[in-house]
């Protein structure tokens, strides 16, 4: 014996001229029919059919009545005389529609769908916009709550609620253009473009509501756009052909130096409240020339076959998901300190590392090299010296230094020297990271107004 069936028809997403003929010979003809909800203006013309509005009111929730809908259905196509009920959704019951995934999903009953127009055909009939041409997606509302991703356009579907387009907006950046469409082919039809920003004052959004954005550039086209701008530089480029891991090295050091220098007067003039638009611009500059030495180093690996910029991206975020159990696991955290505490621990599991050293860069500069033993050992509590004692060690060490009467020339500097001057500087240190203070930027920081003040000197002598 064949199984039920339950027969999907759609009603279109606006008015009666959307419904097809076929669509309305079955609701007319059929035995046992449905509406998922006669709030739809193409409902009127089947008065006759009976609704499941009664269920809307008495669910507490989507979860509760779009399964108690097909438990209906099957019941219904199980003892209707030809074993069939017609089921009429708005829409096309191949666009959006929870019920029919959950009926297609049941083993007891065959589910058949007819063709019907969906808001898809009308909002792009109406825009004048080919789907096809354009690569057009389409995005649940209530799919996700992350940022949406480009490329556009994107038909956003399921904004039934002025609350929803709160929600939408949060998820756009708030310069983003959006066009609502609302009553699309009714008399009371409203199309305007509003900034993401602004979508909370549209407050009539109902279940005829939708949204198109046109343009949405994220971080995964511009990110495939400068991998397409690498492969076409190697291509083209003497330079760029020439170019191997090993002779990139330097660049990628100068442009890490050059994007530190940039974050720091960014840092300096935002504490200052000064313009920070140069600032920001200098910013964006350096961390685009030192992501294209990234983007760069991972072209090479793809030409060999060995990595390339997903690869790289997927690695780091798969390692980093593994660090972050507390964030993507059940593991529950006291804190910061917890959290590197726990870090370092999943490290050396995951490197198979006997000490918490392994690892360490020793080319980094000596300040940033003691500062980063300075953590470890705390790790361990390996380090004793409190603030106020590390102070006192480093003013006995300084009183501890023997200077001659004139200063000696760069030949004769020398890092073999008296214990005091170690002393003295890893005392320093140990005060700087009591303090959580880098000394490092501290010390550039010096570094750059005492270029600002020989510069000024220099000028003043040359007027």
């Amino acid at each position: 014996m064949s199984k039920p069936v339950v027969r999907v028809v759609g009603l279109g997403p606006s008015n009666a001229q959307h419904v097809t003929t076929r669509t309305t010979e079955l609701l007319n003809s059929s035995p046992v029919a449905r509406l998922r909800t006669r709030v739809h203006p193409a409902a009127d013309a089947f008065a006759g059919v009976t609704s499941y509005d009664d269920f809307y009111e008495s669910a507490d929730s989507f979860e509760v009545l779009y399964p108690r809908i097909v438990d209906d259905l099957v019941l219904l196509a199980t003892t209707s005389p030809n074993h069939e009920v017609v089921y009429a959704v708005p829409g096309s019951p191949m666009v959006a529609e929870r019920t029919v995934e959950l009926l297609r999903l049941r083993g007891d009953i065959e589910v058949l769908t007819e063709p019907a127009i969906s808001v898809i055909d009308v909002a792009c009939a109406r825009l004048g916009k080919d789907p096809m041409t354009l690569g057009l997606r389409i995005v649940d509302a209530l799919g996700s709550v992350e940022p949406f991703r480009g490329p556009g356009p994107l038909l956003i579907l399921q904004t039934y609620a002025p609350e929803i387009l709160a929600s939408v907006a949060d998820r756009l950046p708030k310069d983003t253009i959006v066009t609502v469409l609302h009553h699309v082919g009714l008399g009371d039809e409203v199309i305007k473009e509003l900034r993401a920003s602004e979508l909370v004052s549209f407050s009539s959004a109902d279940h005829l509501t939708s949204l198109w954005v046109e343009g949405l550039r994220t971080a995964g086209e511009s990110i495939d756009d400068l991998v397409d701008f690498m492969r076409r530089l190697r291509a083209e480029c003497p330079w760029d052909q020439e170019q191997t891991h090993a002779s990139l090295t330097r660049h990628l050091l100068e442009e890490a130096y050059e994007t530190l220098d940039a974050l720091e007067t960014f840092v300096r003039v935002e504490a200052e409240g000064a313009d920070e638009a140069l600032a920001v611009a200098h910013v964006e500059e350096e961390l685009g020339d030192l992501l294209f030495q990234i983007v760069f180093h991972a072209e090479l690996g793809n030409e060999e076959g060995r990595f390339n910029f997903a690869t790289i991206a997927d690695g780091v975020r798969d390692k980093l998901t593994g660090r972050h159990p507390h964030v993507f696991g059940d593991v529950k955290v006291s804190g910061s300190d917890d959290v590197a505490s726990r870090w370092e621990d999943l490290k050396k599991k995951e490197k198979g590392r006997e000490s918490v050293t392994d690892g360490i860069a020793w080319q980094l500069p000596a300040l940033t090299l003691y500062a980063k033993l300075l953590r470890k050992a705390q790790q361990l509590d390996l380090a004793s010296s409190t603030g106020s004692s590390a102070r006192d060690e480093a003013v006995a060490a300084l009183q501890m230094l023997n200077f001659d009467s004139t200063s000696v020339s760069d030949s004769q500097s020398t890092s073999d020297t008296e214990r005091a001057w170690g002393d003295a500087l890893s005392a320093i240190a140990t005060c700087a990271q009591w303090s959580g203070i880098d000394l490092e930027g501290v010390l550039r920081e010096r570094a750059l107004q005492l270029r600002d003040e020989i510069q000024q000197q220099e000028s003043s002598k040359t007027k």
